[in-house]
């Protein structure tokens, strides 16, 4: 994992570069997602659960969003910065992630492991763009 200042998010795809679009790197086609997301006060809650580093990428998702939860309708779209996105499904934590890790990352995270998006809408997506629901 890496951290970059901005990133394509293609349609039916992923984003580009990533494993999931490549299709390279450790994953399962029943477990994959397009673009997967989690939220600061997730990776808060699971530090504050077992002491693990979550601030490197350590939890593999794609984005961290800041001031909302995952809690995302299961019946709309929204935006991040040009590309439109909807919910797809819960994102539960897969056992690779303590291989990677060397810790109980897994059950850090529980139940509040982020969400798996579709991309709708090609776009460009930058950091410090905010998420804005479709009306």
């Amino acid at each position: 994992m890496q951290s970059l200042e901005s990133a394509l998010a293609v349609a039916g795809q992923g984003l580009a570069g990533d494993r999931y679009s490549e299709g390279t790197g450790h994953w399962h086609p029943v477990e994959s997602c397009e673009v997967t997301l989690i939220s600061e006060d997730d990776l808060d809650r699971a530090g504050r659960r077992i002491p693990v580093a979550l601030d490197r990428g350590e939890h593999r998702r794609n984005l961290v969003i800041t001031g909302i939860t995952t809690d995302l309708p299961e019946d709309g779209s929204f935006r991040i910065g040009e590309a439109r996105f909807e919910y797809w499904k819960p994102r539960p934590p897969c056992g690779y992630i303590n291989q990677v890790t060397g810790n109980n990352m897994a059950k850090a995270l529980g139940r509040n492991s982020g969400v798996c998006l579709r991309v709708l809408e090609t776009g460009k997506i930058r950091v410090g763009d905010s998420l804005i629901r479709d009306p």
